[in-house]
């Protein structure tokens, strides 16, 4: 545990352990619950199992290794591809709960394409495990902090920072989060028509009638957004996400979508134009979004290069391309759920209702 408040801040395995399975995941006595990531998280994997243990849960681990998904697609055959095997289904359904620890990991020349049918054949897996209790976090690795353009030592320190894991109680910090974003809640809930404007980006949404979210580090750790499923036809005009994002194991930096009547019309993109253009070609459904989230962590200012990071980034917004959240009243169906961030930090407008909610990353009473 963290012993030396006063010392340098390290990244503490033992209490992100602590916060997941108490706050996140609420363990109970019994439970089976998932615990998912990659063979770097190793360290955080043992500890959210003793954690679990400790609380009298039932842990299932399941570790991954680098590049797995790219030698599925490379070298899968036919159903292994195109469709999900029933025990893997009957698995999840038996869980209680999941833990997916994320590894950042070098980026790829995998088979987009054949990523793209391995996402759509585990569409109801991942169905499945969202009916459930989730959480989704992620380990420090040393790519990770590479990508972000720190050290391991900078990065690590970062990570217990944005996760309020350097504070004596993280869950008390994570209530004032939700205390915050209720009250901008509280206005979105009567909003009909949102518009987004910023250097590249002319967007209109409609949201009325459906419900915000109020993200408060339960599901995402860290968090800080709120967000809500936009009227499936109702995207128009042109976005340009200028914070690089993930995808598959490849990163796509500078793309643009034009949207009518709530479908992507127009793809581009000034790297990982392939990624982007396999993504939209995995369902129908892909093509339109799922998610409008507002980031409002203002602990976390510069991008990372990991999604769970930068869509909470306070000043930006982020539209998720694909599946909807239920919660939130969206009904968009697809394999795919893909966040894409721009940042209003320079020159961007969000207003609602024609009234400006946010300019440059301010937020308005």
């Amino acid at each position: 545990m963290q012993t030396n408040p006063a010392g340098p801040l390290k990244y503490d395995p033992e209490r992100h352990a602590a916060l997941l399975a108490d706050y996140c995941l609420t363990a109970g006595v019994g439970e089976r619950l998932l615990v998912a990531g990659g063979t770097e998280a190793v360290p955080l994997v043992r500890e959210v199992t003793r954690a679990l243990l400790r609380r009298g849960a039932r842990p299932v681990v399941r570790l991954d290794y680098p590049g797995q998904d790219d030698d599925f697609a490379a070298f899968g055959q036919g159903d292994v591809l195109d469709s999900a095997h029933p025990a893997d289904l009957a698995d999840v359904e038996a869980l209680d709960g999941s833990l997916r620890i994320l590894t950042p990991e070098p980026d790829t020349d995998g088979n987009a394409a054949g990523l793209a049918r391995l996402t759509a054949a585990r569409a109801p897996i991942a169905a499945a495990r969202s009916r459930k209790k989730w959480s989704l976090t992620l380990y420090p690795t040393a790519h990770a902090a590479a990508q972000a353009g720190m050290t391991e030592d900078e990065f690590g320190a970062f990570v217990m920072r944005a996760m309020f894991l350097d504070r004596p109680d993280p869950v008390a910090a994570w209530g004032e989060v939700r205390e915050r974003q209720a009250k901008l809640i509280e206005r979105l809930t009567r909003a009909d028509r949102v518009r987004i404007e910023a250097p590249g980006t002319d967007l209109t949404l409609r949201v009325g009638g459906r419900t915000w979210a109020n993200s408060d580090g339960k599901r995402n750790m860290p968090s800080g957004e709120v967000f809500t499923g936009p009227l499936e036809d109702s995207a128009e005009g042109v976005v340009t996400f200028t914070v690089p994002a993930g995808y598959s194991g490849r990163m796509v930096r500078g793309a643009r979508l034009v949207f009518r009547a709530g479908e992507v019309v127009e793809a581009s993109a000034e790297e990982g134009e392939d990624v982007l253009h396999a993504a939209l070609a995995t369902d129908p459904g892909a093509r339109r979004l799922g998610e409008l989230g507002i980031g409002t962590n203002e602990g976390i200012q510069t991008p990372t290069g990991n999604i769970l990071f930068d869509e909470k980034i306070g000043g930006t917004v982020h539209l998720a391309l694909g599946r909807s959240y239920p919660e939130t009243g969206g009904v968009n169906g697809s394999a795919i759920h893909w966040d894409l961030i721009t940042d209003l930090r320079a020159g961007g407008r969000l207003s609602v209702d024609g009234e400006v909610l946010q300019e440059e990353g301010q937020f308005f009473e």
